[in-house]
């Protein structure tokens, strides 16, 4: 295997590329053109000694070694992987087609501002040391301002931090017998949680540009592993603030036999830490996973790359739209959907977050103080710009928690229970909307709408409706550029195709939905010419690797979990009912009458196994069809009722619905005997949704809890396993061991289909 491998910041030196500027130069005048004055000059003469400042080194350094590259395969076949120390990484992207020579040298131009803009600190080579030891050092003399930046080999190791402990930790070191302690000519602690905000900063702007699929592999220094093509503007945005593993990367590539390393590029630095790297490289296992799912490159006879249909490999990053990844930043197409009442809690939207996945809080039930106390919450523990997302119901609260969603930036947005746009949805669409320099519509709130019907998904997919655009104009809640730019966006981002599910259910079958709904969004977007892709996930069902398969075969960009998370540590169901879940199977559960819409029939499926209300719950719904008032009840059914369902008189049950309900609406329930009777029934849902919120134990059989057969399908996978008892369950950890499993079992069935 033939590697390419370009050198970072500190190789550079006045004369650098002076036999390659005449090679190409197109080239050089366009990077003149982009950077605003001579780079040729800069190199070759340094006339104003701006060549070692961050602002116009990585610039350099840039334009020198994609020219060196441009010359070596003129000369030679194409590389089968390629790789950059820090800086150096942007030149393998472009070599493997990530992006264009002047994208390339906009980011590069951007990166370095950044850098030199928000320097501060210092930097230290130290030669003759292992990491071990090295941080055992800073832990006890409790350098703790200080980090690793760089692991370039098994002895030599960069940190970086604060000027005053950078220095302060030579003479700890060399007390230490260290064989070298080099402080480095830099401005900056780059590398390092000191750089977070400039690598936001840039990750925003990386984040405007196209990217293309990678034609070779690289390896990121972030994760010593090769891309996925969805990661460029990610890892890019991390490489500024997180440590170079380039001791790690180059094992990995060693693991390899017979590779060819190449260095490209001013100096020969990289190839004197190759020699250390090769006496001394990290064991790599053969069965790891994280080896067994990156492509093996290999010769063919003619010479040219290319991958067998053997070693080709589906990793979970992989599967899914790399659109949702940039657009998310998260690092799989994964959600978990909103569950009501804060089961869907902020502990979990929080666990979700800091492990780069997207979760939604489940608003739904709560009050609006609660709500607003638990984005507090959230925004407090996540300081890294990490996603999470609000669940907006379709109801009387809409319009306060839009305000409230506006007033606290909440960007993500998943919107359910919709059967047409309301005026308050069309308002958070299109609060902020506005146009780049760039020309394209910027979009502040991105919305997620979950549909199982597709009239309602092609209501999401079109444009918002003109006349409520008018009316809120009108209402001037939006500019006249905000009106105009709405009609050329649909009002979601994403459509999540809700098959049959936990809790409100039509009953949908994924293999009919989604397919249907993918071809009526290819048809609406031919029809509105839209710049960008609306996404389609899909969710209901998915509690294994089989079923997440299924519906990323069938061309989902993403897949959106429910019942399955309601039974970790994170969810906020009761223990009590956790210890039920547990215990199902896919037989274990029934539909039942909805307590939110009980009059109209609509349905949510729940838990039968180990409790009653399934049963009474449906028989309320029969008396309710029945009878037109409460003293049509004859006697023996009004005892059950009473006695063994409610556990209190009905007109104890009527004082807590007066409680409940306005002066307006006990009002015309006073009038209407058959609303009072609904009213009455409603009660039982609302108390048994309490009770299995608290856990009460004297009244388990009660208990309301929307489910579907994925947690049985879930439990009889994880059976025997870690994950068999709820106490070992989080979040984070089911999606990442779905993903996983999701990947490999692909793998699995496509060589099967190949052999």
């Amino acid at each position: 295997m033939k590697v390419c491998m370009f050198p970072g910041q500190g190789s550079q030196f006045r004369g650098m590329g002076q036999d390659l500027f005449p090679l190409f130069p197109e080239l050089m005048e366009t990077a003149n053109h982009i950077m605003g004055y001579d780079l040729q000059d800069l190199c070759i003469h340094d006339p104003h000694r701006l060549l070692n400042n961050t602002q116009y080194t990585q610039p350099a350094l840039y334009v020198v070694s994609v020219m060196d590259y441009l010359k070596h395969i003129e000369q030679a076949s194409m590389p089968d992987c390629l790789l950059g120390h820090s800086f150096g990484e942007y030149v393998a992207l472009f070599a493997a087609g990530g992006f264009s020579f002047e994208t390339g040298l906009q980011l590069v131009k951007k990166r370095a501002e950044l850098m030199s803009e928000k320097a501060s600190g210092g930097m230290a080579a130290l030669l003759g040391m292992r990491m071990n030891e090295v941080r055992k050092i800073l832990e006890k003399n409790h350098f703790t301002e200080i980090d690793i930046a760089n692991y370039n080999s098994s002895h030599q190791i960069v940190i970086t931090g604060p000027s005053d402990q950078i220095q302060a930790a030579q003479q700890v070191f060399e007390d230490q017998g260290l064989k070298l302690y080099f402080p480095l000519n830099v401005s900056g602690a780059f590398h390092s949680r000191y750089m977070v905000e400039a690598a936001k900063e840039f990750g925003d702007f990386a984040k405007s540009f196209s990217y293309n699929s990678l034609k070779i592999q690289v390896i990121s220094n972030v994760t010593a592993r090769p891309y996925g093509m969805q990661y460029i503007p990610d890892l890019l945005e991390k490489q500024i603030s997180q440590p170079v593993r380039w001791y790690e990367s180059i094992s990995y590539l060693l693991s390899y036999k017979g590779t060819e390393f190449i260095e490209l590029g001013p100096g020969d630095v990289l190839k004197k830490m190759l020699i250390h790297i090769q006496k001394e490289p990290i064991p790599m296992s053969e069965n790891s996973f994280k080896d067994l799912c990156n492509h093996v490159l290999i010769r063919t006879n003619s010479g040219t790359s290319a991958t067998t249909s053997s070693d080709r490999c589906i990793r979970p990053q992989d599967l899914g739209s790399a659109e949702y990844l940039a657009d998310y930043r998260v690092k799989y197409a994964y959600a978990c959907g909103a569950m009501v009442h804060g089961i869907a809690s902020k502990e979990l939207v929080v666990k979700m977050a800091r492990a780069k996945l997207m979760a939604y809080f489940g608003t739904g039930g709560l009050k609006l103080p609660a709500i607003a106390a638990a984005i507090t919450y959230i925004q407090d523990q996540l300081d890294q710009g990490e996603s999470f997302g609000m669940n907006l119901l379709n109801g009387s609260m809409e319009e306060e928690l839009v305000d409230l969603f506006l007033d606290r930036q909440i960007r993500n947005i998943e919107a359910s229970a919709y059967m047409q746009i309301s005026i308050s949805l069309v308002r958070l669409r299109l609060s902020g909307i506005k146009k780049n320099t760039q020309g394209q519509v910027v979009i502040p709130t991105r919305i997620m709408a979950k549909v199982s019907r597709p009239e309602v998904a092609a209501a999401f997919m079109k444009p918002a409706p003109e006349k409520l655009i008018k009316k809120l104009l009108q209402n001037q809640q939006i500019t006249a550029e905000q009106a105009s730019l709405a009609t050329n966006i649909p009002m979601a981002d994403d459509i999540c195709v809700e098959a049959d599910s936990g809790g409100h259910t039509d009953r949908g079958v994924a293999f009919a939905l989604v397919p249907t709904i993918m071809r009526l969004r290819d048809e609406i977007m031919e029809q509105y010419c839209y710049q960008k892709k609306i996404r389609v996930g899909a969710a209901g069902g998915i509690g294994t690797p089989e079923a997440a398969a299924a519906a990323f075969v069938l061309g989902a960009d993403f897949i959106l979990t429910g019942s399955i998370n309601q039974c970790t540590v994170e969810s906020g169901i009761s223990p009590a009912v956790k210890d039920l879940l547990q215990q199902v199977n896919i037989q274990d559960t029934d539909y039942a009458p909805a307590g939110d819409m009980f009059e109209i029939g609509a349905k949510v499926q729940v838990l039968k196994k180990g409790t009653l209300f399934s049963g009474r719950a449906n028989k309320l719904y029969d008396l309710y069809k029945r009878f037109n008032a409460l003293e049509e009840i004859d006697e023996q059914t009004r005892i059950q009722l009473e006695d063994r369902y409610f556990k209190r008189s009905f007109e104890q049950v009527y004082d807590d619905v007066k409680d409940y309900y306005s002066a307006e609406q006990i009002a015309v329930a006073e009038k209407n005997p058959k609303q009072k009777l609904a009213y009455l029934f409603r009660w039982y849902f609302g108390h048994s949704n309490a009770l299995a919120l608290e856990g009460n134990p004297q009244q388990l059989v009660d208990y309301q809890v929307h489910c579907g057969p994925a947690m049985g399908a879930f439990n009889q996978w994880v059976k025997g396993s870690k994950l068999q008892d709820w106490p070992n369950r989080h979040v984070d950890i089911i999606a990442e061991e779905l993903m996983t499993e999701t990947a490999l079992l692909l793998k699995r069935r496509f060589e099967s289909f190949c052999r």
